[in-house]
């Protein structure tokens, strides 16, 4: 984008809005290398395109606001209003800290390319010591399985004590019951009448159960016969 120095204020301040917005968009692009999975080990062509983009509308940004400067200098102290003032502090305050976030990301992309290749560097390095030392190569694999066995063997002892104290906790829970059961009998024992209406109740239920064992058979010998 040209900068023109003979603009008025709002057609500079309109560019540097803009100028902002740009660098906002490619800040949310160059973000995006901080945290890929596999970065590569040396800077990507959109990748350095992005940050020189990123640099080179800061410094555009650095032109217009000394133009904005200089624009407020030139008014007559009476006439210069405190809102241009405040336009212009803040467009210095966003130019700061966007420095400041490219600065950071900068780094931060920087340290995670450290990592990956120190990692690809020490799996290269495993990786062809292997290929030469087959032996241990085996031996590795071995403690790698009886590993996982002993993982799997660790998960099947947890369950098992799991539900043994599952099981412990339902015989706790019998007794419980079987407790009451035996309270609630002997205090009915000692309340007079009681243990005549249960023995009642028994009976009732004892004839109920033969009754309908009678209607049960006759039905089935009618069933029989008319077969």
């Amino acid at each position: 984008m040209s900068i023109s120095t003979g603009n008025g204020w709002a057609q500079l301040r309109q560019q540097t809005r803009s100028l902002e917005a740009q660098t906002d968009t490619l800040f949310h692009t160059y973000s995006r290398f901080t945290s890929a999975p596999n970065l590569p080990q040396t800077p990507t062509e959109e990748e350095t395109k992005t940050e020189s983009q990123i640099q080179e509308l800061l410094e555009k940004r650095e032109t217009l606001i000394s133009q904005l400067t200089r624009h407020l200098d030139s008014e007559p102290l009476l006439t210069a209003s405190a809102l241009k003032q405040n336009n212009l502090t803040r467009h210095r305050s966003t130019l700061h800290d966007h420095r400041q976030t490219l600065t950071r990301l900068r780094s931060t992309i920087a340290t995670s390319r450290q990592k990956a290749n120190l990692l690809s560097s020490v799996r290269s390095d495993i990786s062809a010591y292997r290929t030469s030392n087959p032996e241990t190569a085996e031996a590795d694999y071995m403690l790698d399985e009886r590993s996982r066995i002993d993982r799997s063997h660790g998960v099947a002892d947890s369950v098992l004590s799991q539900a043994y104290a599952v099981n412990e906790q339902f015989g706790v829970q019998r007794e419980m019951l079987g407790n009451v059961q035996r309270r609630i009998v002997g205090a009915a024992g000692k309340v007079p009448g009681i243990n005549g209406l249960i023995g009642r109740i028994g009976a009732k239920k004892r004839r109920d159960g033969i009754i309908l064992g009678g209607f049960i058979a006759f039905c089935m010998l009618v069933f029989l016969y008319f077969m």
